[in-house]
């Protein structure tokens, strides 16, 4: 099995990879196919079923298919340009497309949010239709966003339960598609886990190329984090949600210098970091998937720990922790989800949490068993996790269980390092109990915001 470091660390726009990155990409993709087929539509229409019906106004996700649409994509939009773009698309009502001319589409009129039965295929599903002049549909296609930022036709979906399909990839050393297969590698092979991706990533690009890819997603996270920590202010959606992080992080600086220190401040240091970035996510501001725009504050959070507070860091640790936290989260992603309307916010703090337990503790020199210890620690600890953010913004409960899921993968790679690597829960066998509880898992706690917090504490 190969996923990409660069498929799970993605650079994008908040404040969700699966209802706002998603469906860009998806609008994106829909025109893509129009160009290759030749089809001149009069007007687009688009349709949101599920989870990006229910919470799709507060993800942002009618603003994110206008935006592909006008041909943006979340790795280079400039988020400063959006209201810009989204207010000339409400006055001329037509969009111009490259290859295709100008097309009609309203979005008060052309953008629908269904909320009946979610589509069969994933729980943030999309329709999208190219109508004739007469009304008639030229051309359809259903698209699924399914976390992280990926999106997927209806028959791609389908194809994910043929096991060829996914799980061999030629030309890849180490095709693990488990963490006891990975494990097994590692013993057979002598390398570490972050050799092995390493050498599975060098066949798609060259070392340099591989480097230069790695540190520039780490200093798109630290951006991000720094931008958080230096921003004030009250967060956009109607929550009036005020920033926290700058007002803490200066606090931790002025009391840097006393001689008698709490020894527990070192985790306010990593919930200010986790709670900067997902504070600049709720805001719309420009991060990295990790592997979800919901649960990207953990992995910044924990990297930055390991940079600030731990001896012997390196930018050699540094590429090591994230060829490790995208092992482990590939891992995921094809044995269960990272999708928090899959499964809930397990599938994405909680595999955020496991990501960075694990990179933490190889960047610590753990040995591979030391990893997936780390690992499974910091999943078990979030199995059951709901997802249901009051008012569907990506703010409550979500900024600060990131900071609680840094907490616990620092606490998690500890623990795991004190140990020899031997325990008594596989991570394959906690991955697998996080699929079956997302599974059991009622809709009313998969984001559609009709259960938990959501309708316990009044949005106003």
């Amino acid at each position: 099995m190969f996923i990409s470091v660069f498929d799970i660390f993605k650079i994008g726009i908040g404040p969700s990879s699966s209802h706002t990155m998603g469906p860009m990409v998806a609008a994106g993709r829909f025109l893509q196919g129009l160009r290759e087929t030749g089809v001149k539509p009069a007007r687009i229409s688009v349709s949101l079923h599920g989870s990006l019906a229910f919470t799709g106004k507060g993800h942002a996700s009618d603003r994110a298919i206008c935006l592909g649409l006008l041909g943006h994509d979340p790795a280079t939009i400039n988020p400063d340009c959006v209201d810009g773009e989204m207010a000339r698309l409400a006055g001329d009502k037509r969009i111009a497309i490259e290859g295709i001319g100008h097309i009609a589409f309203d979005p008060e009129a052309d953008l629908v949010f269904d909320y009946g039965p979610p589509l069969p295929g994933h729980a943030n599903g999309m329709i999208f239709r190219a109508l004739g002049a007469d009304g008639g549909t030229l051309a359809e296609e259903t698209l699924y966003s399914v976390g992280g930022g990926f999106v997927v036709s209806a028959q791609e979906l389908a194809n994910r339960d043929e096991p060829l399909a996914t799980n061999v990839e030629e030309g890849v050393p180490h095709p693990f598609k488990s963490a006891a297969e990975m494990l097994a590698m590692g013993r057979d092979s002598g390398l570490t886990i972050a050799a092995m991706k390493r050498a599975n990533e060098e066949t798609r690009a060259p070392e340099t190329d591989l480097d230069a890819g790695l540190d520039r997603i780490w200093e798109a996270m630290n951006a991000c984090l720094e931008r958080g920590l230096a921003q004030e202010g009250t967060l956009p959606g109607g929550l009036k949600v005020k920033r926290r992080a700058h007002q803490i992080h200066r606090k931790l600086i002025g009391e840097a210098g006393q001689n008698r220190p709490f020894q527990h401040t070192v985790m306010d240091w990593l919930s200010v970091y986790a709670m900067a970035v997902n504070e600049e996510n709720a805001a719309g501001g420009t991060l990295v998937t990790a592997p979800t725009n919901g649960a990207a504050g953990v992995v910044p959070a924990v990297l930055r720990y390991y940079l600030d507070h731990c001896p012997d860091c390196s930018q050699a640790g540094i590429r090591d922790f994230l060829l490790v936290a995208a092992a482990v989260g590939g891992i995921i992603k094809a044995n269960a989800s990272i999708s928090g309307a899959e499964v809930g916010c397990q599938g994405e703090v909680g595999s955020a949490s496991a990501m960075a337990a694990a990179g933490l503790c190889a960047a610590l020199g753990g040995s591979n068993e030391h990893v997936e210890n780390a690992a499974e620690i910091a999943l078990e600890h979030h199995l059951g996790m709901t997802c249901d953010p009051i008012g569907g913004l990506v703010q409550v409960p979500c900024i600060e269980r990131n900071a609680l899921g840094a907490v616990k993968a620092v606490t998690a790679a500890s623990l795991a390092l004190r140990g020899d690597g031997t325990h008594f829960v596989p991570l394959d066998n906690c991955i697998e109990t996080m699929r079956q509880t997302g599974l059991d898992m009622t809709d009313k706690y998969k984001e559609t915001s009709k259960g938990g917090l959501a309708v316990n504490v009044v949005a106003c």
